[in-house]
């Protein structure tokens, strides 16, 4: 094996071979047989599209297949090729999406053809094979990432709200793309040009078929890239996931696998507020930390390995609590069936009471500190607003590529408010500095985001810096405007749990007043918010739910 210097990337998927295109054993492939068939294909045939649901997964057993993708000029690369006893497929084996990328037979060839709907089955009843599969087809989507693999191409200025809307909810859902900057890269004129769009048409997000989008909606853009699946209106769901933060999704992983016929809805992409976070250092099992999206991108396949199934990109806009059984109805009018529901929906950071704030959203005003908006800070100043672990891990991660972070928090210090490795690291960062007493009092620019004024409260000292971008990251505001009165909230709009209007307590501290509804996670009033305790919450609700659902089956 060869090491970094010889230009060898440890991080690399394709450098590991063994993992993410492993040889299956002898006896493994005899095991996989008994759930398929073998066939015979002569070299050329298809096997599976770009663009095609519910595709089968194959073994060689002799020959070869080739997986190919058209990229953005249309024509066909072969990225892969899969020879005996080697498998195909990726993540979207697990779900009803559209796949990424195509498969045809590169010569006559012998394979087992496992239909989709046993897929799932072998994976549960040959957990070792399992293994060996899942790995590979997350090696398989990170590969895809990194080199933008069967994906789009995003067009568009680096400073646009709406160009890092798209992007976040691309690299969120673990959709491959390219970004062309049309601040910086020389491609993207000659792109623009060739698709005719103007300036104020950008964002432009360019599909594998040459077919473009002009700056869509984010619901537009999933459907347009397969991300989204139609429901059976008819089906009754036994569990419904109102939100897939972590306690939505450990609901989900607890729910699907005691057996509870799951569904998620989720508005945006999995994880949450917790899916921004740049590294979690403190959650048990992971000593030298773990993104929030590596940890909510897990829990997603976890989930669907034991068949929850995800509604991406699909707001809950209203819940009919007063028939049975319950209907949640999303915001593009589907409706989904159920006998319980989850409320996982969290929390979001509180807005800056300042002029011209709506108007740098996006253009300057961010909510998360990823490696997207890290690339934005390069060598500039940058303000982080707020004394939580969020605003720490944001503040540590933002140093290490902006020129310097300033702190800025109204109290005393960070000492009541976040972990104290997070403390240390910040006071022994010689590129962060701690402004207690000290609140933003006013915004300027043009276009975007360029001047910022902040104020000592205890002095009432101000400055004024060159600074394009601020990170806001305080207070809560919970996700329970959907409800419309089906369970009680308290005076901040968390979901009232454990007890009943006359104070008498419920059966679990995670019911509601409402029987067969229950809240998890940031949402709920008097939670812990903390990834770890939401966790914990969406896997204990689940003990819940099996006694509510075991109740209602008796009465029927």
């Amino acid at each position: 094996m060869a090491d970094e210097d010889d230009g060898f990337d440890p991080t690399d998927p394709y450098n590991r071979e063994a993992q993410t295109f492993p040889k299956l054993s002898g006896e493994h492939v005899d095991r996989v047989s008994a759930f398929g068939s073998v066939e015979s294909f002569p070299a050329g045939t298809s096997l599976f599209t770009r663009g095609d649901r519910s595709v089968d997964f194959y073994v060689v057993v002799e020959g070869s297949v080739e997986i190919t993708d058209a990229g953005t000029t249309g024509a066909e690369k072969v990225i892969h090729v899969h020879r005996d006893r080697q498998f195909t497929g990726e993540l979207d084996l697990f779900n009803n999406r559209e796949i990424l990328v195509s498969g045809r037979t590169g010569e006559d060839s012998r394979i087992i053809r496992v239909p989709r709907a046993t897929f799932p089955r072998m994976i549960e009843a040959e957990p070792d094979i399992g293994e060996i599969i899942m790995r590979a087809f997350i090696l398989r989507r990170v590969g895809l990432m990194r080199y933008a693999q069967g994906g789009v191409v995003l067009i568009g200025s680096s400073h646009s709200g709406d160009t890092l809307r798209i992007q976040r909810f691309l690299s969120r859902n673990g959709y491959p793309h390219r970004m062309l900057d049309t601040d910086q890269d020389p491609d993207a004129g000659g792109m623009i040009t060739c698709l005719k769009v103007q300036p104020e048409e950008l964002p432009v997000v360019v599909l594998p078929d040459k077919a473009f989008l002009r700056n869509p909606t984010t619901p537009a853009l999933a459907d347009a890239i397969g991300l989204t699946e139609s429901f059976d209106p008819d089906h009754v769901y036994d569990l419904t996931v109102v939100g897939a933060g972590p306690a939505g999704l450990a609901a989900a992983v607890y729910g699907a696998s005691e057996g509870l016929d799951t569904i998620v809805i989720e508005p945006l992409a999995p994880g949450g507020q917790a899916g921004t976070s740049s590294k979690i250092e403190n959650y048990l099992g992971f000593p030298t930390g773990i993104s929030g999206q590596a940890l909510a991108g897990r829990a997603q396949v976890q989930a669907q390995k034991f068949g929850a199934r995800l509604a991406i990109s699909r707001r809950a806009a209203s819940i009919d609590c007063d028939r049975s059984p319950f209907c949640v109805e999303m915001e593009d009018g589907q409706r989904i069936s159920t006998r319980s529901i989850i409320i996982a929906t969290g929390a979001r950071y509180r807005k800056l009471d300042l002029p011209n704030y709506d108007r740098f959203e996006g253009q300057g005003i961010h909510y998360a500190a990823t490696w997207i908006e890290g690339n934005l800070c390069a060598n500039e100043e940058v303000i982080v607003v707020g004394g939580g672990n969020s605003a720490g891990q944001a503040a540590v991660f933002l140093s290490r590529q902006a020129r310097h972070v300033h702190m800025m928090v109204r109290g005393e210090g960070l000492a009541a408010t976040m972990s104290d490795y997070l403390i240390q690291r910040i006071e022994a960062s010689p590129k962060i500095t701690l402004h207690s007493h000290t609140e933003i009092t006013a915004l300027e620019g043009e276009r975007t985001l360029q001047r910022v004024t902040w104020t000592n409260r205890a002095s009432g000292d101000s400055e004024t810096r060159t600074i394009g971008n601020i990170f806001v990251m305080i207070g809560a505001i919970p996700n329970t405007d959907w409800l419309d009165g089906c369970v009680p909230l308290d005076r901040g709009g968390f979901v009232v749990t454990g007890r009943d209007g006359k104070g008498m307590a419920l059966p679990s501290p995670y019911a509601t007043e409402r029987l067969g509804i229950f809240a998890v996670g940031d949402v709920r009033s008097g939670s812990t918010k903390r990834v770890a305790s939401g966790v914990g919450e969406g896997s204990v609700v689940v003990s819940a739910v099996h006694t509510y659902l075991a109740d209602i089956e008796k009465v029927q």
